[in-house]
């Protein structure tokens, strides 16, 4: 980081507040906020408030949290639109457009009540703008380029203010050439927290945010393809795949709060192994009580944001992740063909002979793919990749782990390394003999009959309409 996780010393010279869609003077340029930078993709621990009121911080999953200074009682950020480049997993870049140095941008904490001032700088080649997703605000400040303000020109400053009139989770990004902007993985996350005890928003000793954003990379280049609709290959946390994406540690015992923001193209299926879940909030705020109940599953909808709470009480590794199969798979083709079942012997003979380094995929079903050693072009994450304590997790994509352990200390987000299991309480492999299976007895035959073809050697008779008797 190029500079220090600390909240900016007050400028020597005040800022004169200004408008949104109002371009900052030479003079103005002088006394922004110097802007942080962060370019590793580590997560960095929970940004405590030095100045301002109190809150618990959340921690950003393989990102980080923006500094700010108050001034004259306004907290001051700066954002730096740019090129970046962003480690998705060991070995595989993806040159994208975000923020400070990374994309996903930094996360925004501020409290509700606070008034925020947002300079933006533009140092992409094209015009931009800034929305604050899920935002209460004055029209102006929306961010709508060209509906609400004119766009932020390449080398241009503007400055968005409001008041965070209520708590929650939010996210902000572009709604200028928003097919590109976000498909080249400009986004952020914003988190207001309530200024004093709220009914509905309680206390947690864990609090990890981050988007999903999905990307089509193909295999050996580095920048995404902007124009692709549906089928990405790249499904992704904070714009990391796994092995990539760290994992979430916390405490037996702790409770623990998950936001997820959704700017992808299609909704995701969030899921969590060993324990259950309440939705607490959505993208209108913290959800009422009557309307939650224990899950293990839930939907993020394009454009939606949920937060998630659970007491975390069952020690292990448990499994986090989308669970459409294909978002859990890393550079993806979409037109492979299915040969489970398929003999190769024969053919695989005559191959051999012209290219001797072919190799047989998939006749007994993908997993193959992890033990094969392949040559891959530069720059390619391997489809499946990340090895367990028992050998590979065949996972890729949006797939991560909550590590629970009862000696990690509060505050402390190291990985603890791997569960060791209890004697007796893990699967294990049968060495008897297996009994013969009884055959099943059907009970059904569906809900009705089905239409019987009949025989072929039955004479069937066909009257084809004469004329136009009939019709009239």
């Amino acid at each position: 980081m190029t500079t220090s996780r600390r909240n900016f010393l007050t400028g020597a010279s005040a800022i004169t507040a200004g408008v949104a869609a109002a371009s900052v003077s030479k003079v103005a340029m002088a006394a922004l906020p110097e802007p942080a930078v962060q370019t590793k993709a580590d997560t960095a621990g929970p940004l405590h408030p030095s100045s301002g009121r109190s809150y618990n911080p959340v921690v950003t999953l393989n990102g980080w949290t923006l500094p700010w200074r108050m001034n004259n009682g306004v907290k001051e950020f700066h954002l730096v639109a740019e090129p970046v480049v962003r480690e998705m997993a060991p070995g595989f870049k993806a040159h994208l457009w975000g923020y400070n140095g990374q994309s996903p941008g930094p996360t925004i904490e501020v409290v509700e009540g606070d008034r925020v001032r947002i300079f933006v700088t533009n140092k992409l080649p094209e015009h931009t703008s800034m929305h604050w997703h899920g935002q209460r605000l004055p029209n102006g400040m929306d961010g709508v380029a060209g509906l609400t303000q004119p766009s932020i020109q390449p080398g241009k400053t503007f400055v968005y203010e409001f008041v965070a009139r209520r708590p929650g989770t939010f996210m902000y990004h572009p709604h200028a050439d928003e097919m590109t902007q976000m498909a080249m993985g400009m986004m952020g996350f914003w988190v207001t927290h309530p200024k004093s005890k709220h009914p509905l928003i309680e206390e947690v000793d864990r609090d990890f945010v981050f988007l999903l954003n999905a990307y089509d990379i193909e295999p050996g280049s580095y920048t995404p393809k902007i124009m692709t609709m549906l089928d990405f290959n790249l499904w992704t946390f904070n714009s990391r795949i796994f092995p990539g994406i760290d994992s979430m540690n916390v405490r037996r015992g702790d409770k623990v709060r998950i936001r997820i923001g959704n700017l992808t193209m299609t909704n995701h299926p969030i899921h969590l192994h060993g324990h259950e879940f309440m939705v607490t909030g959505t993208d209108g705020g913290p959800t009422p009580k009557s309307a939650r109940w224990p899950e293990v599953t839930t939907d993020v909808a394009v454009g939606q944001m949920r937060q998630v709470e659970f007491i975390a009480d069952e020690e292990g590794d448990w499994a986090f992740h989308c669970h459409k199969s294909h978002h859990t798979m890393n550079a993806m083709g979409h037109d492979v063909p299915t040969m489970i079942g398929v003999d190769h012997r024969e053919v695989v003979k005559k191959i051999t002979q012209v290219i001797p380094d072919y190799m047989v995929m998939g006749e007994r079903g993908m997993a193959d793919m992890t033990d094969m050693q392949m040559p891959l072009p530069d720059n390619t994450a391997p489809m499946m990749a990340g090895d367990g304590p028992f050998g590979s997790v065949e996972m890729g994509g949006m797939f991560t782990v909550v590590k629970v352990r009862r000696d990690q200390k509060p505050g402390d987000y190291r990985n603890p390394g791997w569960y060791k299991h209890a004697p007796g309480t893990q699967a294990y492999e049968w060495r008897g003999e297996l009994p013969t299976a009884p055959k099943a007895q059907t009970q059904g035959s569906g809900s009705m009959p089905a239409k019987v073809a009949p025989p072929k050697d039955t004479e069937v008779q066909i009257r084809k309409p004469n004329g136009h008797s009939g019709h009239h």
